[in-house]
Protein backbone atom coordinates (compact mmCIF):
# COMPACT_ATOMS: atom_id res chain seq x y z
CA UNK A 1 0.00 0.00 0.00
CA UNK A 2 1.20 3.62 -0.65
CA UNK A 3 1.36 6.33 1.97
CA UNK A 4 0.91 9.30 1.61
CA UNK A 5 4.16 10.13 2.74
CA UNK A 6 5.56 7.79 0.12
CA UNK A 7 3.26 9.82 -2.54
CA UNK A 8 4.60 13.26 -1.34
CA UNK A 9 8.20 11.47 -1.67
CA UNK A 10 7.48 10.35 -5.41
CA UNK A 11 6.25 14.36 -6.05
CA UNK A 12 9.48 15.38 -4.32
CA UNK A 13 11.94 13.39 -6.45
CA UNK A 14 9.92 14.18 -9.53
CA UNK A 15 10.88 17.97 -9.14
CA UNK A 16 7.21 18.45 -8.01
CA UNK A 17 6.89 18.88 -4.08
CA UNK A 18 3.57 18.76 -2.44
CA UNK A 19 3.38 21.96 -0.04
CA UNK A 20 2.18 21.31 3.10
CA UNK A 21 1.80 24.75 5.93
CA UNK A 22 -1.21 23.61 7.73
CA UNK A 23 -0.05 23.00 11.34
CA UNK A 24 -2.07 19.67 12.71
CA UNK A 25 -4.48 19.45 15.29
CA UNK A 26 -4.02 17.67 18.59
CA UNK A 27 -7.81 17.67 19.55
CA UNK A 28 -9.83 14.55 19.30
CA UNK A 29 -13.57 13.21 20.04
CA UNK A 30 -14.09 12.01 23.54
CA UNK A 31 -13.47 8.74 22.04
CA UNK A 32 -9.59 9.75 20.89
CA UNK A 33 -10.89 9.36 17.46
CA UNK A 34 -9.75 12.00 15.39
CA UNK A 35 -12.74 11.70 12.32
CA UNK A 36 -16.68 10.23 12.54
CA UNK A 37 -18.73 10.24 9.69
CA UNK A 38 -22.15 12.09 8.78
CA UNK A 39 -24.46 10.65 6.17
CA UNK A 40 -26.86 13.56 5.70
CA UNK A 41 -30.11 13.68 3.93
CA UNK A 42 -31.28 11.13 6.00
CA UNK A 43 -34.81 12.72 5.46
CA UNK A 44 -37.22 10.12 7.46
CA UNK A 45 -37.19 6.68 9.31
CA UNK A 46 -36.97 4.56 6.28
CA UNK A 47 -34.07 6.16 4.82
CA UNK A 48 -32.27 5.80 8.55
CA UNK A 49 -33.50 2.16 8.08
CA UNK A 50 -31.91 1.83 4.99
CA UNK A 51 -28.49 3.87 6.13
CA UNK A 52 -28.23 1.30 8.90
CA UNK A 53 -28.15 -1.26 7.23
CA UNK A 54 -26.07 -0.36 4.34
CA UNK A 55 -23.61 0.71 6.75
CA UNK A 56 -23.57 -2.85 9.00
CA UNK A 57 -22.86 -4.64 5.15
CA UNK A 58 -20.19 -2.56 4.78
CA UNK A 59 -18.79 -1.95 7.70
CA UNK A 60 -18.94 1.54 8.23
CA UNK A 61 -19.04 3.76 11.87
CA UNK A 62 -22.06 6.06 11.21
CA UNK A 63 -21.73 8.28 14.41
CA UNK A 64 -24.56 11.20 13.16
CA UNK A 65 -27.07 11.13 10.88
CA UNK A 66 -28.71 14.73 9.54
CA UNK A 67 -31.96 15.47 7.68
CA UNK A 68 -32.87 18.57 5.66
CA UNK A 69 -36.39 18.89 5.13
CA UNK A 70 -37.51 20.00 8.39
CA UNK A 71 -38.91 18.72 12.07
CA UNK A 72 -42.33 20.29 10.46
CA UNK A 73 -42.40 17.64 7.93
CA UNK A 74 -42.17 14.56 10.12
CA UNK A 75 -44.92 13.38 11.77
CA UNK A 76 -44.69 12.23 15.89
CA UNK A 77 -44.33 8.81 15.16
CA UNK A 78 -41.26 9.25 12.60
CA UNK A 79 -39.62 11.58 14.76
CA UNK A 80 -40.08 8.44 17.31
CA UNK A 81 -39.32 6.07 15.23
CA UNK A 82 -35.86 7.69 14.32
CA UNK A 83 -34.86 8.84 17.87
CA UNK A 84 -35.41 5.21 18.70
CA UNK A 85 -32.72 3.83 16.34
CA UNK A 86 -30.57 6.50 17.02
CA UNK A 87 -30.78 5.47 20.48
CA UNK A 88 -30.18 1.54 19.59
CA UNK A 89 -27.64 2.39 17.60
CA UNK A 90 -25.74 5.22 19.27
CA UNK A 91 -26.13 7.26 16.48
CA UNK A 92 -26.94 11.26 16.72
CA UNK A 93 -30.37 11.85 14.85
CA UNK A 94 -29.98 15.51 13.61
CA UNK A 95 -33.16 17.20 12.54
CA UNK A 96 -33.40 21.00 10.39
CA UNK A 97 -35.57 23.60 12.48
CA UNK A 98 -37.86 25.16 9.76
CA UNK A 99 -39.84 26.85 8.17
CA UNK A 100 -36.99 29.01 6.04
CA UNK A 101 -36.66 31.91 4.29
CA UNK A 102 -36.50 29.72 0.77
CA UNK A 103 -39.60 28.16 1.41
CA UNK A 104 -41.17 31.02 1.89
CA UNK A 105 -43.17 34.24 -0.20
CA UNK A 106 -40.28 36.77 0.45
CA UNK A 107 -38.52 36.63 -3.37
CA UNK A 108 -34.68 37.17 -2.39
CA UNK A 109 -33.94 33.57 -1.34
CA UNK A 110 -34.92 32.86 -4.73
CA UNK A 111 -32.43 34.68 -6.39
CA UNK A 112 -29.76 33.66 -4.23
CA UNK A 113 -29.11 30.31 -1.51
CA UNK A 114 -27.20 33.06 1.03
CA UNK A 115 -30.35 33.81 2.81
CA UNK A 116 -32.11 30.52 1.98
CA UNK A 117 -32.01 29.25 5.28
CA UNK A 118 -32.67 32.57 7.51
CA UNK A 119 -35.85 33.11 9.24
CA UNK A 120 -37.95 35.72 8.25
CA UNK A 121 -39.35 37.78 10.68
CA UNK A 122 -40.50 36.77 14.52
CA UNK A 123 -43.05 34.80 13.93
CA UNK A 124 -40.63 32.04 11.71
CA UNK A 125 -38.02 32.50 14.83
CA UNK A 126 -40.79 31.29 16.88
CA UNK A 127 -41.69 28.50 14.50
CA UNK A 128 -38.21 27.15 14.80
CA UNK A 129 -38.76 27.15 18.59
CA UNK A 130 -41.82 25.35 17.94
CA UNK A 131 -39.97 22.56 15.14
CA UNK A 132 -37.69 22.46 18.55
CA UNK A 133 -39.66 22.14 21.33
CA UNK A 134 -41.73 19.33 19.89
CA UNK A 135 -38.82 17.60 18.29
CA UNK A 136 -37.05 17.66 22.20
CA UNK A 137 -40.02 16.34 23.69
CA UNK A 138 -40.08 13.25 21.36
CA UNK A 139 -37.05 11.86 22.19
CA UNK A 140 -34.59 14.01 19.70
CA UNK A 141 -30.70 15.54 21.11
CA UNK A 142 -29.75 17.48 18.00
CA UNK A 143 -30.94 20.12 15.61
CA UNK A 144 -29.65 21.93 12.89
CA UNK A 145 -29.79 25.70 12.95
CA UNK A 146 -29.69 27.66 9.58
CA UNK A 147 -30.53 31.12 11.21
CA UNK A 148 -27.97 33.09 12.99
CA UNK A 149 -30.60 35.04 15.70
CA UNK A 150 -32.36 31.48 16.21
CA UNK A 151 -29.12 29.89 16.98
CA UNK A 152 -29.04 32.39 19.78
CA UNK A 153 -32.15 32.53 21.29
CA UNK A 154 -31.53 28.59 21.22
CA UNK A 155 -28.77 28.99 23.18
CA UNK A 156 -30.97 30.98 25.81
CA UNK A 157 -33.41 28.48 25.74
CA UNK A 158 -31.13 25.83 26.61
CA UNK A 159 -29.57 27.96 30.01
CA UNK A 160 -32.77 28.56 31.15
CA UNK A 161 -33.82 25.25 31.01
CA UNK A 162 -36.63 25.33 28.51
CA UNK A 163 -34.34 22.86 26.40
CA UNK A 164 -32.34 20.62 27.59
CA UNK A 165 -28.79 21.12 28.42
CA UNK A 166 -27.16 18.21 26.58
CA UNK A 167 -28.96 19.62 23.26
CA UNK A 168 -26.84 19.76 20.56
CA UNK A 169 -26.87 22.73 18.14
CA UNK A 170 -25.45 22.39 14.74
CA UNK A 171 -24.65 25.46 12.06
CA UNK A 172 -25.82 24.68 8.75
CA UNK A 173 -24.02 24.94 5.61
CA UNK A 174 -26.33 27.32 4.46
CA UNK A 175 -24.87 29.89 7.44
CA UNK A 176 -21.38 30.81 5.94
CA UNK A 177 -18.69 29.95 8.21
CA UNK A 178 -15.57 30.72 6.09
CA UNK A 179 -12.46 32.07 9.14
CA UNK A 180 -11.80 31.66 12.26
CA UNK A 181 -13.57 34.84 14.00
CA UNK A 182 -16.81 33.63 12.52
CA UNK A 183 -16.39 30.08 14.40
CA UNK A 184 -15.63 32.17 17.60
CA UNK A 185 -19.08 34.34 16.99
CA UNK A 186 -21.40 31.00 16.25
CA UNK A 187 -19.20 28.90 19.58
CA UNK A 188 -20.57 32.53 21.52
CA UNK A 189 -23.97 32.31 20.30
CA UNK A 190 -24.83 28.71 21.14
CA UNK A 191 -22.94 26.07 18.59
CA UNK A 192 -22.14 23.04 19.74
CA UNK A 193 -20.73 21.81 15.94
CA UNK A 194 -20.39 23.59 12.93
CA UNK A 195 -20.47 23.21 9.46
CA UNK A 196 -18.11 25.14 7.63
CA UNK A 197 -17.89 26.07 3.93
CA UNK A 198 -17.58 23.15 1.44
CA UNK A 199 -14.34 25.28 -0.72
CA UNK A 200 -12.22 26.16 1.73
CA UNK A 201 -8.53 25.03 1.92
CA UNK A 202 -6.56 22.86 4.70
CA UNK A 203 -4.84 26.02 6.04
CA UNK A 204 -8.35 27.61 6.42
CA UNK A 205 -9.55 24.45 8.27
CA UNK A 206 -6.16 24.72 10.35
CA UNK A 207 -7.58 28.80 11.18
CA UNK A 208 -10.60 27.63 12.30
CA UNK A 209 -9.60 24.96 14.40
CA UNK A 210 -7.13 27.63 16.45
CA UNK A 211 -10.04 29.86 16.85
CA UNK A 212 -12.59 27.25 17.96
CA UNK A 213 -12.41 23.32 19.85
CA UNK A 214 -16.39 22.71 18.28
CA UNK A 215 -16.24 19.69 16.28
CA UNK A 216 -16.15 21.06 12.78
CA UNK A 217 -18.67 19.52 9.82
CA UNK A 218 -16.89 19.48 6.36
CA UNK A 219 -18.99 18.21 3.34
CA UNK A 220 -15.94 15.62 1.42
CA UNK A 221 -18.04 14.91 -1.44
CA UNK A 222 -20.44 18.04 -1.73
CA UNK A 223 -23.95 18.64 -3.40
CA UNK A 224 -24.34 19.90 -6.43
CA UNK A 225 -25.90 23.01 -5.35
CA UNK A 226 -22.91 23.85 -2.43
CA UNK A 227 -20.47 23.42 -5.14
CA UNK A 228 -20.03 19.85 -6.35
CA UNK A 229 -16.37 19.06 -4.91
CA UNK A 230 -15.53 15.69 -4.32
CA UNK A 231 -12.51 15.94 -1.98
CA UNK A 232 -11.39 12.38 -1.43
CA UNK A 233 -7.80 12.40 -1.57
CA UNK A 234 -7.64 16.00 0.83
CA UNK A 235 -9.45 13.37 3.27
CA UNK A 236 -5.98 12.58 5.54
CA UNK A 237 -4.79 16.26 5.58
CA UNK A 238 -8.29 17.68 6.30
CA UNK A 239 -8.62 15.55 9.36
CA UNK A 240 -5.06 16.23 10.73
CA UNK A 241 -6.02 19.57 10.47
CA UNK A 242 -9.17 20.42 11.44
CA UNK A 243 -9.75 16.85 14.07
CA UNK A 244 -12.34 16.55 15.54
CA UNK A 245 -14.00 16.95 12.29
CA UNK A 246 -16.98 14.84 10.50
CA UNK A 247 -16.71 14.03 7.03
CA UNK A 248 -20.23 14.19 5.66
CA UNK A 249 -21.12 12.20 2.63
CA UNK A 250 -23.04 14.10 0.57
CA UNK A 251 -23.49 13.23 -3.42
CA UNK A 252 -22.40 14.92 -6.75
CA UNK A 253 -24.90 14.37 -9.69
CA UNK A 254 -28.07 13.79 -6.88
CA UNK A 255 -30.97 15.76 -7.22
CA UNK A 256 -32.35 17.80 -4.42
CA UNK A 257 -34.83 15.91 -2.48
CA UNK A 258 -36.26 18.79 -0.35
CA UNK A 259 -38.94 18.87 1.05
CA UNK A 260 -38.66 14.70 0.72
CA UNK A 261 -41.89 12.56 1.16
CA UNK A 262 -43.81 9.21 -0.44
CA UNK A 263 -43.87 11.02 -3.71
CA UNK A 264 -39.57 10.14 -3.97
CA UNK A 265 -40.45 6.56 -4.03
CA UNK A 266 -37.15 4.65 -3.47
CA UNK A 267 -35.21 7.44 -4.61
CA UNK A 268 -34.22 8.89 -0.75
CA UNK A 269 -33.02 5.12 0.34
CA UNK A 270 -30.80 5.02 -2.37
CA UNK A 271 -29.47 8.35 -1.58
CA UNK A 272 -29.08 7.39 1.38
CA UNK A 273 -27.39 4.04 0.98
CA UNK A 274 -24.95 5.33 -1.82
CA UNK A 275 -23.59 7.99 0.58
CA UNK A 276 -22.91 5.28 3.06
CA UNK A 277 -21.02 3.47 0.10
CA UNK A 278 -19.19 6.70 -0.51
CA UNK A 279 -17.76 6.97 3.59
CA UNK A 280 -16.86 3.15 2.90
CA UNK A 281 -14.63 4.41 0.00
CA UNK A 282 -13.09 7.18 2.05
CA UNK A 283 -12.43 5.09 5.24
CA UNK A 284 -10.73 2.78 2.83
CA UNK A 285 -8.88 5.20 1.33
CA UNK A 286 -7.52 7.08 5.12
CA UNK A 287 -6.62 3.73 6.01
CA UNK A 288 -4.58 3.25 2.94
CA UNK A 289 -2.87 6.90 3.37
CA UNK A 290 -2.28 7.02 6.72
CA UNK A 291 -2.47 3.89 9.05
CA UNK A 292 -1.44 5.83 11.92
CA UNK A 293 -4.65 7.72 11.40
CA UNK A 294 -7.01 6.23 14.47
CA UNK A 295 -10.52 4.93 13.20
CA UNK A 296 -13.34 7.04 12.87
CA UNK A 297 -15.92 6.59 16.29
CA UNK A 298 -18.57 3.77 16.02
CA UNK A 299 -20.63 5.98 18.13
CA UNK A 300 -21.37 9.89 18.70
CA UNK A 301 -21.18 11.50 22.32
CA UNK A 302 -24.80 12.23 22.70
CA UNK A 303 -26.45 11.28 25.68
CA UNK A 304 -29.68 9.96 24.01
CA UNK A 305 -32.89 9.76 26.76
CA UNK A 306 -34.64 6.47 26.77
CA UNK A 307 -37.65 5.97 25.02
Amino acid sequence: MTSLADLHALMSRLGHPVVQSAPGSGARFADGAPYRFEIPSVEGPEVLEAVVAEADRLGVPVARTSQGSGVMMLTDEEILRMARIGAERGIEVNLFLGPRAAWDTGGQAKLTQAVGAAARGNAMVAACLADALRACSLGIRSLLVGDLGTLDVLRELKADGTLPANLVLKTSVLMPLTNGPTAALYERLGATTVNVGTDLTVPHLAEIRAATGLPIDLYLEVPDDQGGFVRFYEAVEIVRAAAPVYLKMGLRNAPNIYPSGGHLGVVPKELGRERVRRAALVQRLIEQLDPALAKPSQTSDLGVPEL
